[in-house]
């Protein structure tokens, strides 16, 4: 799968487009734990989104349930 197809995949799983690389790449993590993807697949798209910008948010959230050290 390329950025194309997952585009194409976004589209018909939320009913719009969306040029956002960060959206794409939820989307695409979400992809891969409900297993529609491999981690190949999804290694390549990840590294493909990096490229145009995408990033990983901050797991620093003070919401979070999670304590930090």
């Amino acid at each position: 799968m390329d950025i194309r197809e997952l585009k194409g995949k976004f589209i018909q799983s939320r009913e719009y487009t969306t040029d956002d690389v960060n959206a794409l790449m939820d989307f695409a993590k979400k992809a891969y734990i409900h297993n529609d993807i491999n981690i190949k697949e999804y290694r390549l798209l990840v590294r493909e989104l990096e490229k145009q910008g995408a990033v990983i948010p901050d797991m620093e959230n003070e919401n979070s349930l999670i304590e930090h050290s």
